[in-house]
């Protein structure tokens, strides 16, 4: 975690080894207030940046008053470059960029290689090297005018769907720091939702970026395979689940971030986004999956949130049809045998993979149960790997008539802080993390477009997120009944 009282001059560096800071079990914690910010999204600023109303230093220094104010509570940041994200707004002051995002701060998830930060994934297993230089995805974020102000948290490899690392490091979530804010994203995702920044970097290989923005009230958008670079370490999986986006507050930054993407990395198989309109052109067809067969029963709550974001779409003139899950028999096996196959290249190639210094001895006790799973069944694995690209085939055509499919984003609430703790025994999390993500791999694996969008609050005052899907490459399509759904129902905000 960050020392985010460093001074502000001096950029600070990792402390993967530093306490987790006191905190009050059952705070809300945000930073919105009146200053350069203010109550902004990501788009407001850019156009506020534009007319010359603030400046991208202006926004720069909020961002980093921002995160200085909430990150004690969150153990959010594990990186953070204050000063070269100050350099970065005087040269966007000086140059006057026209890129959409302009001077508007964020941060990359600690999955990605940028230039003078170490890439940790969330393991003390994978050394604190800085890289030498951008990565081809971080090249491209930054190219949307974006400015980084550093590197946020995540679970080791990103396996697991809390931001808890061994030793006691945990990501918190501000809705109540009692909760887990997700993963493996969910270290973008807290300061997003509290207000420290607009919008972060996240990806997304069985739910990465839609968990955290379920638990976190925030739009979190998985798009299509092929739309955007992968990392060098991505390229080789056999087959290919990791999805690279955004996380934010609202429909319109994930849609100009996707076609501001876009202009330096076109998408390849599927076709480019392209103008976002405010609603579908024709008014769809909608399945409604309430149960999954691959885990866990849902629970009233999120059910009651799914129930009302069905009658609010029928509100607006679509057709939605009670359905099942387009899940075929034995897949939540054969995802978790494709997760040990992963885990298990992870612990015995990390020094080809990630750094020639890895230390396997460093591993948590997920990542060891994983690869000793997969050792132990190896001679089960084609098997798997055949059914799941079989599914990822046949995946559009299990549609049918219908358009998109809506459904739980996980199974049941958000849980304390500790549920999914990286130092549980490997029995234990496997178990629970697999009968809480229960819907949201199928994309993975199909390579298709998903959104988790804030449509409700539990009893409790948590948001619940909904899942909307749709076929590969209709990812506009989701955007413009996700931006028709916003623009009807606004989502509740931390401040509120």
């Amino acid at each position: 975690m960050t020392d985010a009282t460093t001074d502000a001059t001096t950029d600070a560096t990792t402390d993967d080894t530093a306490p987790a800071r006191p905190h009050p079990d059952t705070a809300r914690v945000h930073a919105f207030r009146d200053d350069a910010f203010g109550y902004d999204d990501a788009t407001a600023l850019a156009e506020r940046v534009r007319v010359g109303e603030v400046s991208p230093t202006e926004l720069v220094e909020a961002a980093i008053e921002r995160c200085q104010q909430v990150d004690p509570a969150l153990g959010a940041l594990v990186f953070t470059a204050f000063d070269r994200a100050r350099e970065h707004a005087r040269r966007t002051a000086d140059s006057r960029l026209s890129s959409p995002f302009a001077g508007v701060p964020s941060a990359f998830k600690d999955a990605v290689q940028v230039e003078g930060a170490p890439m940790r994934l969330g393991s003390p297993a994978v050394p604190d090297s800085p890289a030498l230089h951008d990565g081809d995805y971080a090249r491209a974020f930054r190219a949307t005018g974006l400015i980084p102000l550093g590197i946020t948290a995540m679970p080791p490899f990103g396996w697991t769907a809390a931001t808890e690392r061994q030793g006691g490091l945990v990501t918190r979530n501000p809705w109540n720091t009692g909760r887990t804010s997700g993963g493996s994203s969910g270290g973008s995702a807290a300061l997003v939702a509290a207000g420290a920044l607009p919008i972060a970097h996240a990806n997304d290989g069985g739910g990465s970026i839609r968990i955290p923005a379920a638990v976190t009230g925030l739009v979190g958008f998985k798009p299509s395979r092929g739309r955007h670079t992968d990392e060098k370490f991505s390229r080789g999986m056999p087959i290919p689940i990791v999805s690279q986006s955004v996380v934010s507050r609202s429909v319109r930054d994930t849609a100009t971030f996707l076609t501001a993407f876009e202009a330096s990395h076109l998408p390849v198989g599927v076709p480019p986004v392209g103008p976002v309109a405010p609603a579908p052109a024709r008014r769809l067809r909608i399945g409604l999956v309430e149960q999954s067969p691959a885990g866990g029963a849902t629970d009233a709550a999120t059910l009651a949130v799914l129930r009302e974001t069905a009658v609010r779409l029928a509100g607006l003139g679509h057709e939605v049809v009670p359905t099942e899950a387009p899940v075929p028999t034995g897949f939540r096996d054969d995802f978790i045998a494709y997760w040990g196959l992963l885990a298990l290249s992870t612990s015995s190639s990390g020094r080809r993979l990630f750094d020639p210094d890895f230390d396997p001895a460093e591993l948590d006790p997920f990542t060891i149960g994983l690869a000793r799973m997969a050792r132990r069944n190896i001679a089960s694995l084609p098997l798997h790997l055949l059914r799941l690209a079989r599914t990822r085939r046949q995946f559009d055509a299990r549609f049918g008539d219908l358009d998109v499919y809506i459904n739980p984003v996980v199974a049941h609430e958000t849980p304390e802080v500790g549920y999914l703790d990286a130092d549980l025994p490997f029995e234990t999390h496997l178990e629970r993390v697999s009968n809480w993500v229960t819907f949201t791999p199928l994309q993975n694996i199909a390579g298709s477009p998903a959104v988790s969008l804030p449509t409700g609050h539990a009893p409790d005052g948590m948001p619940v997120g909904v899942h909307f899907s749709a076929r590969r490459g209709q990812d506009r399509l989701l955007l413009e009944l996700a931006s028709e759904y916003e623009a009807a129902h606004p989502f509740a905000r931390i401040w509120e």
